[in-house]
């Protein structure tokens, strides 16, 4: 019993030890004029789902949920966005070459086609998040048809 007292109190000294370490915040209020919304006007609905389930990790702006102040959750989702960002961000579009908007484009229709997008452990929370199978059916049209622009 001592032995499991000494080492819930590691863990608690640990735990308030690790809500120190400072974390980025991935906000803006900013919407560049390289946006893909803007960039490619999007329609309205298309807009909005792929706002929902796809910006707070592939752009610039990302709305926290408010457990993002407890590490090592913090740590967990500002490692998640940086990958995200770096594999696509939606805020820089418009910087991105014609051949790499086409991957891009072809890459983000094979993710939601396999449901690999948005990620399971982002929908488990974000129920609104999830793509019902009429949405995909229009989002996958809508950026196929976006893709032979180019």
């Amino acid at each position: 019993m001592k032995n499991f007292k000494i080492i819930l109190l590691i863990l608690l000294v640990v735990f308030v030890g690790i809500q120190f370490i400072p974390t980025k915040s991935n906000q803006s209020n900013i919407v560049t004029k390289s946006d893909f919304m803007i960039v490619n006007n999007i329609p309205g609905d298309i807009k909005n789902k792929l706002e929902v389930s796809c910006y707070d990790c592939h752009s610039n702006n990302t709305a926290y949920p408010w457990y993002n102040k407890i590490q090592p959750v913090a740590l967990f989702l500002e490692g998640h966005i940086d990958e995200g960002k770096a594999e696509l961000n939606f805020s820089e579009w418009g910087s991105y070459s014609d051949r790499r908007k086409k991957s891009k484009l072809k890459s983000i229709t094979s993710q939601i086609k396999g449901n690999k997008m948005p990620l399971t452990s982002y929908t488990m929370i974000h129920r609104n998040a999830i793509f019902s199978d009429a949405e995909k059916e229009q989002i996958i049209q809508y950026l196929t048809e976006l893709q032979n622009n180019f």
